[in-house]
């Protein structure tokens, strides 16, 4: 059965981060045209680059825990037996969410501060909470995509053994 909304809902980092991302290379492409061919910058353009980078990297971040697609050096882990490499994940699994944690934190302090000075971009007047709202989403995606990854890599290392 394909659920249409579900699968949206559960894709929605992908979304996010794919758009930002598409839309981040447009509005570039056109700045330098803009710029070099017709002398007429697109005035605009870097704030919007902000907010667009803000989602492709945290969103982006949040489905690469999903996808496993992060950077990972396992060569030495490897090479220990089953029940070293499954202390091993969980160790790493534990310092990266206490890491992740302790980010959304300060993170969800610092998008209160820019809703409470109610700062906001200079061209587009977008207020900074919302662009700055991307970093604490993206580290509880983050979490939860890893803590599921993990907990599946753990499920598989078991049915195996």
């Amino acid at each position: 059965m394909n659920n249409k909304p579900v699968d949206i809902l559960k894709n929605l980092d992908v979304i996010i981060a794919g758009s930002a991302l598409s839309a981040l290379i447009v509005v570039t492409f056109l700045g330098v045209g803009m710029r070099y061919f017709i002398g007429r910058p697109i005035i605009w353009g870097e704030e919007f680059q902000l907010v667009c980078i803000t989602l492709v990297v945290f969103f982006g971040a949040g489905a690469g825990f999903r996808f496993g697609s992060h950077v990972a050096i396992d060569i030495v882990v490897e090479r220990f037996p089953q029940g070293v490499q499954k202390a091993a994940e969980v160790i790493i699994y534990l310092i990266s969410v206490i890491i992740l944690g302790y980010f959304t934190l300060q993170s969800a302090r610092l998008v209160q501060q820019m809703y409470t000075t109610q700062r906001t971009t200079d061209i587009l007047d977008i207020p900074y909470c919302f662009i700055y709202a991307a970093f604490p989403i993206g580290c509880v995606l983050m979490i939860g995509n890893y803590s599921v990854s993990v907990y599946k890599k753990l499920q598989n290392r078991r049915e195996e053994a």
